[in-house]
């Protein structure tokens, strides 16, 4: 690698709260994880107890070299009920963020990570008429606390993920119908008349979600900014690299047009957009193929460029800077996340040099944890955790990343 990465470039790795820390009883994600029928796999409970590790967690962040971390604040923990702030997780939400100042490490906020609060999911979520203003009046509370200390704010996580899984054929039949049957459940266990979660929306909603993730996302940048002028903010998408063989073509700019385009053209008002690759998607003349070779777990090639190529498109529709906010892989076999990290990298680089404006990196995530629907079974981290002790132990994945970090780090010395 050479110094094509500018001198602050962010290295870091990204985690969530539902996924990591445990315990978010009072999330819309903990109440569907328990209702009949569920699409969830197993309910995530404790986690990996990163309420209570955080701070030996932040050690193993500073230990691979990193400069940064991106994590989300949880809505379910800070305003349990409507209107009802609980001090004391905004205390720890703090204390989190003055962790990482005090190892050298830049906090990047998510604000909403998917979960959001049980009443508000109860009360229409995102589609309600309100849902816009109570989402800018949290975003306002947790950025007044220690907006001061951050170096960006996430609105959003992946807004456009139902119509990725949709628009590429990963969800079955079956699990679209068990997804209502569920949210039927739910709506009539909450005593409401309908009840979502931000990636739990049946495809007969898409359109009208996209709009109201739009308002609300808008409404936060808005708070924030009133706050902090200063402070970079943009909204994650989650995008494929998507790559057309000749007749390829149209296939490739439908999906772009249905599942991308409309989030790259809001982020043109933001400071970046965040780009969250795992995959490279084929299309021929006959629409979306599997091309050949080893695959991963999501059953596509494994291919280190796709990152490099959506954080091209990203950057040429939006015309704003890019933060890798996730990229990884999901894999049992750590020998490929290992060999997958630093050949991605150098495909990063490679564009960078290029003259596409990427801000950082963020892997992947820290340590294996809870993957919503598919519950602890996926394996996407760089730290193995013991589902009995929760004893953290790093593969050899993470001395890669942070070996390929510390050759960065030497050329730009």
């Amino acid at each position: 690698m050479t110094d094509a990465f500018p001198p602050d470039f962010l290295w870091g790795v990204a985690q969530a709260g539902h996924q990591n820390e445990g315990n978010n009883s009072n999330s819309d994600i903990w109440f569907l994880e328990r209702v009949t029928p569920t699409l969830f796999r197993e309910p995530s409970g404790p986690a990996c107890d990163g309420y209570n590790r955080w701070q030996s967690d932040l050690d193993l962040v500073a230990g691979l070299g990193l400069n940064s971390y991106r994590f989300s604040v949880e809505w379910a923990r800070i305003e349990p009920s409507p209107g009802v702030i609980d001090e004391d997780a905004l205390d720890h939400y703090e204390q989190v963020v003055d962790g990482c100042v005090a190892r050298g490490i830049a906090p990047i906020v998510t604000l909403n990570h998917f979960a959001s609060p049980h009443w508000f999911s109860a009360a229409g979520s995102w589609l309600a008429d309100d849902a816009a203003e109570r989402f800018a009046a949290y975003s306002e509370r947790v950025v007044g606390r220690f907006g001061d200390r951050l170096r960006a704010v996430v609105t959003l996580n992946e807004p456009n993920l139902e119509q990725l899984l949709q628009a590429g054929g990963k969800l079955p039949p079956q699990l679209e119908e068990l997804k209502i049957d569920m949210l039927a459940a739910a709506a009539r266990s909450a005593g409401s008349e309908r009840y979502f979660a931000s990636n739990v929306i049946p495809a007969s909603d898409q359109a009208e979600f996209q709009a109201a993730f739009t308002r609300a996302h808008v409404a936060a940048r808005t708070a924030v900014k009133r706050l902090y002028p200063a402070l970079a903010v943009g909204v994650s998408i989650a995008i494929s690299d998507e790559v057309a063989i000749p007749g390829g073509e149209s296939s490739r700019d439908a999906k772009r047009a249905a599942v991308y385009d409309h989030w790259l053209r809001v982020a043109q008002d933001d400071d970046f957009i965040g780009v969250q690759n795992y995959e490279r998607d084929l299309h021929g003349p006959n629409g979306p193929f599997v091309g050949d070779g080893p695959r991963n777990g999501m059953g596509t090639v494994i291919e280190p460029a796709s990152l490099a190529g959506a954080v091209r498109y990203a950057h040429e529709v939006s015309g704003v800077p890019v933060l890798v906010t996730e990229h990884g892989i999901q894999t049992d076999d750590d020998e490929q996340r290992a060999a997958f990290i630093p050949a991605a990298l150098d495909a990063l680089r490679e564009e960078i040099a290029g003259g596409t404006p990427v801000l950082g990196y963020q892997h992947w995530t820290l340590m294996d944890n809870f993957e919503w629907i598919f519950g602890y079974g996926p394996k996407l981290g760089l730290i193995a955790v013991d589902r009995e002790t929760f004893e953290r132990t790093p593969k050899p994945s993470a001395a890669a990343y942070a070996t390929a970090v510390a050759a960065v780090n030497a050329v730009a010395v």
